[in-house]
């Protein structure tokens, strides 16, 4: 995924201007793609230029609010990226990586950081449970868009596994001592 197909979606989803873009990133779209307010701003200009978005509005001069929307070539070249094959990225994690090192030096200062990591994930795994209540009630389940649904559930196994994995690595150190 990259960050153009993410502003084309969310911009699909409801024209928005840079600003609200950037605030729609951090509350939603960011969880699983994160940008910054330049990252985005300078794609939208890119966008714009090759014909993707237009902007609309009073917004004239640098700061002016303009309100961004796709234009059927933004659409398509969107269409067109959703049925494309993309092979799943490795992980790259650098906790992963200090748990193997520490199986060679020592797990001196690994167990406080694993526990912090434990507790980042609770905490995220606490806001997605927090959106799904909010967003996706079992009431409105036939109503809702379940594809949205489905990219947070996804988030909610991730956390979910991510903890579970914490607490075998946690419970694995004193082992390692041995």
């Amino acid at each position: 995924m990259s960050l153009p197909h993410a502003i084309l979606t969310a911009l699909l989803e409801k024209p928005s201007s840079g600003l609200e873009l950037t605030r729609r990133f951090d509350r939603s779209i960011g969880f699983f793609w994160s940008a910054t307010h330049q990252q985005i701003y300078r794609e939208l200009g890119r966008l714009e230029r090759e014909g993707l978005v237009r902007a609309s509005g009073p917004g004239v001069g640098r700061g002016q609010r303009k309100e961004y929307e796709v234009l059927p070539a933004g659409r398509e070249r969107l269409r067109e990226w959703v049925g494309q094959a993309q092979d799943p990225k490795p992980i790259r994690d650098p906790l992963l990586l200090r748990l193997r090192a520490a199986a060679v030096l020592g797990v001196d200062g690994l167990e406080a950081e694993l526990a912090r990591h434990r507790e980042l994930h609770r905490a995220q795994l606490a806001e997605y449970l927090e959106i799904e209540a909010r967003d996706f009630p079992p009431e409105r389940a036939e109503t809702e868009n379940r594809l949205q649904h489905t990219v947070l559930q996804a988030g909610i196994q991730l956390e979910s596994f991510w903890l579970a994995w914490l607490d075998q690595a946690l419970n694995g150190i004193p082992e390692a001592k041995s």
